[in-house]
């Protein structure tokens, strides 16, 4: 089904794969003549070629990215313009998206969610961008059909900024990577490496993209094996699949971890955009004569079977028929997991989800950029046609991306047939997919063609008692599922005919609901703001001496930014620093707030000029211990702030809140041994805190522990690698924390304390 190969491999003509061993030399030279150099080879994959024309620094070893255009969605729009006036923005450099797809409902915090939509009309008035109304799409959806060209590169404030099937690379990034291309700065990365997803065969009936994507993340994610790289899809199989598949696949490229993908195009894409009026915006994309990959992940489309990813992380992967026949296995391991993700705070279990050897679940959910596309919709309609649901627990919503699908849902009949079956179709929302809309009851069980199956992404509250869970199954399988009435059935087990109805895209919505200034800025237009929407407060730079207090500990193979920042209800605060900033850490850690807001007051009090150790007692033997083998550290010298330690921490969600928030609260540095994305390390250090690595092993310090970091700021300047610090500032106690590789500007951007502080000089 999916195999990794161990090297790199070349590939010629985007046909013959040729693994990077000892008989490569051989079998090039007799293939081609020559044996080519294997750094010409990699300038022959297409994302070097789309990386080479978006560099701006001369060299392709460090490069310095401006992208086409920018999409951002109401959660982050408020938090991105804010600090980029903050920071001296006049007008949008490039054209700038601002969709409404996650807080659309406006059912929580009053005239919060609507005073951030009427912000961002405002802002895209005033700067010249493009505003999409609540219920119209969701962010990615518009971006497939309005704004993504052959060979271009977008940038979004969201995790699955993918579309890389229509020969767009995009990446998905904190709020401040926008910030910089606002003010016309540069996105910063070394030169990714690039490995191949060369696919071949054919999907069986009743096998969809979710199935496929969950495969391939499956096989990768645990092992890192496309962590922050390129993953560019090529072969034969992949003009077997229609753009809709191509898109559903990709979409959920971000759950790999990769940095960003790319695929070849064809004919197919070309159709895309004529269907979408935007055929000149197609561009034929094929790696060159011979091609080198840094890795190479083989996909046999024709061996892929039904998936589903247990909770409570989308590579927890199994086939169905697999969970079938080894039931009670498989659901003991889930439970294994689940003790370690949610710490022993309530008890879990899915055996109460068996009846008579079948496993019952009580919801259904096909929505959003993954599920919510044309022939998902579609196809699940095929299978719900004439049939029904029950009046039991069980129930299915569907969510169309965008209004447009819904539109043709409804011309074609699929909407007539999904409702027949009692089935509930709902307008373009995000929320399923980060628990603001369809949360279980307690104890339930809910298979989604949506992103991510994170705990209590789906809504319930672990501090209140409540565990609900999430499986991630494709459309296809849901809609079996809900012909069985729930109980869990992939989609080969039927016997459908698929119609697979021709799309017809209908182009009159947005040109009577979006606003779209063309480019032209209106500096006259005011901006409307809400109570909500508050300036973020002031940060210092970086001292020449710290003191950092250790006030949560996590250790948990990964940490997710949903557990760093929850999202669900408290996405109605994201405009609101301090506000949201009381939700940090809320559902993994309840006493971190408090820990971090009591060390807080000693670096308020050294800022007006007052003893830190009279703001918080608990450091004045730190101060004595560290004054009997260290001179100078006073509160003209020394800043004094928090830090927490998780094992991997970032997986997830692209939210600059989750470091933003601890640096509202104090927070001067993060501790892992390594970081799970390379867009959590960039939020880390965009606001002013320090990445810190240390080596795997026992933890030579704890919750509760004080660190002191002698001239951090001289070492941060000097790019010194590895910085000392002390235990309880106890000269005997030295520890060793890295920094890892830090641009120039990145290190000033720590230095001035923060993005806002840096763009402001």
């Amino acid at each position: 089904m999916i195999q990794l190969l161990e090297g790199g491999a070349y590939v010629l003509k985007g046909q013959e794969i040729i693994p990077d061993n000892g008989d490569a030399p051989a079998l090039l030279e007799r293939k081609l003549g020559r044996t080519p150099a294997k750094e010409e080879a990699r300038k022959q994959t297409i994302a070097y070629g789309i990386l080479e024309s978006h560099n701006t620094s001369g060299s392709m070893e460090q490069l310095q990215i401006r992208f086409d255009k920018l999409t951002s969605h109401d959660i982050t729009f408020v938090g991105i313009i804010q600090t980029a006036r903050a920071s001296g923005l006049t007008r949008f450099p490039m054209p700038y998206v601002l969709t409404n797809c996650h807080n659309s409902l406006c059912a929580v915090g009053g005239t919060i969610n609507e005073d951030d939509h009427m912000y961002g009309l405002t802002c895209a008035k005033k700067y010249g961008g493009v505003y999409v109304p609540p219920h119209q799409a969701v962010i990615h959806q518009y971006a497939r059909e309005m704004l993504a060209a052959g060979g271009q590169m977008i940038l979004g404030s969201d995790s699955h900024t993918r579309y890389g099937a229509l020969g767009t690379m995009a990446m998905g990034e904190g709020g401040p990577e926008l910030v910089k291309q606002l003010l016309k700065k540069t996105y910063d990365i070394p030169l990714p490496g690039v490995v191949g997803v060369y696919l071949t065969g054919e999907p069986a009936k009743g096998v969809g993209p979710q199935d496929v994507a969950l495969a391939i993340i499956g096989a990768v994610f645990a092992n890192g094996y496309v962590n922050n790289q390129v993953m560019e899809f090529i072969g034969d199989g992949v003009s077997k699949l229609s753009a809709d598949f191509r898109i559903g696949i990709d979409v959920m490229t971000t759950e790999t971890t990769c940095l960003s993908s790319i695929w070849r195009t064809d004919e197919t894409i070309r159709e895309f955009y004529g269907i979408h009026g935007r055929e000149t915006d197609y561009k034929e994309l094929n790696p060159g004569e011979v091609a080198y990959y840094d890795g190479m992940i083989l996909v046999d489309l024709g061996k892929i079977r039904p998936m589903i990813a247990m909770p409570f992380h989308p590579s927890n992967t199994y086939t169905i028929e697999e969970l079938k026949d080894n039931l009670t296995d498989i659901l003991e391991d889930v439970e294994k997991k689940a003790r370690v993700s949610l710490g022993g705070a309530v008890d879990f279990t899915l055996k109460d989800k068996v009846r008579n050897g079948q496993l019952f679940v009580e919801q259904g959910i096909i929505a959003g950029c993954a599920g919510g596309g044309f022939e998902n919709i579609c196809a699940a309609a095929d299978i719900l046609g004439g049939k029904g649901i029950g009046d039991g627990a069980f129930t299915l919503s569907v969510y169309p991306a965008s209004m447009p699908i819904y539109m043709e849902l409804v011309k074609n009949g699929a909407a007539a047939a999904l409702m027949g079956s009692g089935a509930v179709l709902k307008t373009a929302f995000c929320g399923p997919c980060f628990g603001a809309g369809d949360t279980p009851a307690n104890n339930g069980l809910s298979i989604r063609h949506s992103t991510r199956n994170f705990p209590n992404r789906e809504g319930s509250k672990l501090q209140s008692g409540q565990i609900a869970s999430v499986a991630l199954m494709d459309a296809r399988s849901i809609a079996a599922t809900a012909a069985n009435k729930g109980c869990l059935t992939a989609a080969t087990e039927l016997d459908v005919e698929y119609t697979n109805p021709t799309y017809h895209f209908d182009s009159r919505i947005y040109a009577t609901r979006v606003f779209d200034s063309k480019g032209q800025a209106d500096p006259e237009a005011e901006i409307q703001f809400g109570p909500n929407i508050k300036d973020w407060p002031a940060m210092a730079p970086l001292p020449r001496h710290m003191i950092l207090k250790v006030v949560s500990e996590i250790h948990d193979p990964v940490t997710t930014t949903d557990e760093l920042i929850p999202s669900g209800e408290t996405s109605s605060y994201r405009s609101n620093p301090l506000g949201l900033a009381e939700f940090t850490l809320s559902r993994k850690d309840p006493a971190y707030v408090g820990l971090a807001k009591e060390i807080q007051k000693a670096q308020k009090a050294i800022e007006a000029g007052d003893c830190p150790v009279e703001a918080v007692s608990e450091l004045e033997p730190i101060f004595k211990t560290i004054n009997t083998w260290f001179s100078g550290v006073d509160k003209t010298t020394v800043g004094v702030g928090s830090t927490i330690f998780a094992v991997k921490p970032g997986d997830g969600s692209a939210r600059e809140q989750a470091a933003s928030c601890q640096k509202v609260l104090g927070g001067w540095a993060n501790i892992a041994h390594s970081y799970a994305t390379k867009r959590y390390r960039s939020n880390l250090i965009n606001w002013g805190m320090l990445p810190f690595l240390i080596e795997e092993g026992e933890l030579p310090f704890a919750k509760g522990d004080f660190l002191f970091l002698p001239h951090i700021y001289q070492a941060v300047t000097e790019k010194q690698e590895e910085i000392k610090a002390y235990i309880n500032g106890d000269s005997k106690r030295e520890i060793t924390l890295r920094l890892g590789a830090l641009t120039d500007d990145e290190r000033e951007i720590i230095r001035k304390g923060c993005l806002i502080n840096y763009n402001r000089e």
